[in-house]
């Protein structure tokens, strides 16, 4: 199979050739790395290669579960592997290599996906953008090479919106897969918190934030890869919700009913929100409209921003003192400022200097979030809101050269509708429904009930399928 071949299609048509004979997984992996060490390469998208690996694991792999033998990237967040390393974009943790894989790890092993690279973030996972020193320089927007990919999972979004890969996991503990998404022009969901397993090392992330899930260019193989990734563990703090037998299977049903949709057009504490921003979420009432849905303006949910940007601030400080002290009680003193960026140096003294009360605070105030949100969707069944409030960042434009409480206040502005979810525990999915006249993409976001991740994916489907987004493409020329 030649690229040009490969790049045309998406995860489950790759999954029907492998299954059917049509083609070898050493084929595919092949077409992956030529694309990585070509596109790859010239957005900075990935780390942690291992092409050798790749190539092996091709040429001996059996076909398993939905995906068969796919070419696949685990984002440098250090989910454990025992197979390649990660420096969750630190020079602090250069070349870390788990002992134990991770059971998410393990489920997309069993489902077929054969990891071959790791996907640049920037450090600790802790930013909007993608621009770790670690890494030897910014990720790069493969659409405008002058702006960010987004973040945490930015190196995903560009291997997924260049097409070398097909899906991609990442995480999102603040946006960190629907900002990329919303750069890159990408499709990306959040699940609803307890739905996709952390251990068996830890339990939760950022104190509930964080879930890890998958980036892809269709719905229907985020659907598909949900399949294979959902349900809890034994041990899990949080109850996975109820789901259906197959979401690949319920986004090809249809509404019993029209949706009732609220929209968010302006955001908190008179934060700016683009115009291309609004253009966006224009475009996607007209298409909902369109699918017969109910679209009205509503009113925020009152929330003290300030206090919640506060609160993850305080938060996100706690785990970098807690993860950089379990490391050294291992290895050993070391030099942190040669191998801290600033704001996370400064993260780390704000974290190791807090009171007990200031975490336990900061807590609470998710637990209200969470109580504000679901409240707030019993008058609805999903909110659309614009995912970013401005267009994708350009490199520089939010530096880890900061204080990490000022830079988290100015990465708040830019996210401002999607750490709230992280918060409530809801699933939330960016939808790349719109291009500026410059071929900037510009997501939507898309919330949900607790546990209505179906409920997301169909109406994402419908949109997919009244304003198909799966062959724009960037061009590196």
């Amino acid at each position: 199979m030649r690229t040009s071949e490969y790049e045309k299609h998406d995860g489950l048509s790759l999954a029907k050739l492998l299954h059917t004979r049509q083609v070898s997984p050493l084929e595919l992996m092949d077409c992956a790395i030529s694309l990585a060490e070509d596109r790859g390469q010239a957005v900075n998208a990935l780390c942690n290669q291992d092409y050798v690996l790749g190539r092996k694991l091709a040429a001996e792999a059996e076909l398993k579960g939905t995906f068969g033998a796919l070419p696949f990237l685990l984002k440098d967040s250090g989910l454990a592997s025992t197979q390649l390393a990660s420096d969750v974009g630190s020079r602090l943790f250069a070349g870390l290599k788990a002992k134990v894989d991770s059971t998410l790890n393990t489920r997309f092993v069993a489902d077929g996906f054969l990891s071959f690279a790791r996907t640049t973030v920037p450090e600790f996972c802790m930013a909007p953008t993608t621009e770790a020193v670690q890494n030897g320089g910014p990720s790069l927007n493969p659409w405008d090479r002058t702006r960010s990919p987004g973040g945490s999972s930015g190196g995903a979004a560009a291997a997924v919106a260049l097409g070398i890969v097909p899906i991609a996991h990442g995480s999102d503990g603040g946006g960190s897969i629907r900002i990329p998404s919303s750069c890159c022009g990408v499709f990306g969901l959040k699940a609803s918190r307890g739905l996709v397993p952390h251990g068996p090392a830890r339990g939760e992330g950022w104190g509930g934030l964080a879930v890890d899930g998958v980036l892809s260019r269709t719905v229907r193989d985020t659907a598909a890869a949900l399949d294979g990734i959902a349900g809890m563990e034994l041990g899990q703090p949080y109850a996975a919700p109820e789901r259906p037998d197959s979401y690949l299977e319920f986004i090809d049903g249809e509404f019993d009913r029209p949706l009732k949709i609220a929209k968010w057009t302006r955001a908190w504490n008179n934060i700016e929100v683009a115009p291309e921003c609004l253009d966006a979420v224009a475009a996607a009432e007209r298409h909902l409209a369109a699918l017969g849905h109910e679209v009205e303006e509503a009113p925020l949910p009152q929330l003290k921003y300030d206090a919640f940007v506060d609160a993850i601030i305080d938060v996100m400080a706690a785990s970098v003192a807690m993860t950089v002290n379990g490391y050294l009680r291992l290895v050993g003193p070391k030099d942190l400022p040669a191998l801290l960026e600033p704001a996370i140096l400064d993260a780390y003294r704000l974290g190791g200097a807090m009171h007990a009360e200031t975490y336990a605070l900061a807590i609470n105030r998710f637990h209200s979030v969470a109580r504000l949100m679901e409240m707030y969707l019993g008058d609805y069944d999903v909110i659309l809101t614009p995912t970013l409030t401005q267009p994708p960042a350009r490199l520089g434009e939010l530096s880890m050269s900061d204080d990490f409480r000022s830079f988290r206040k100015k990465a708040g502005r830019y996210t401002t509708f999607l750490a709230i979810v992280n918060a409530s525990g809801q699933p939330a999915a960016n939808v790349p429904l719109y291009w500026t006249e410059d071929s900037l993409p510009i997501g939507v976001q898309l919330v949900g009930r607790f546990g209505a991740e179906a409920t997301l994916l169909r109406l994402s489907a419908e949109l997919e399928g009244i304003a198909p987004w799966c062959d724009r493409r960037p061009s590196l020329t």
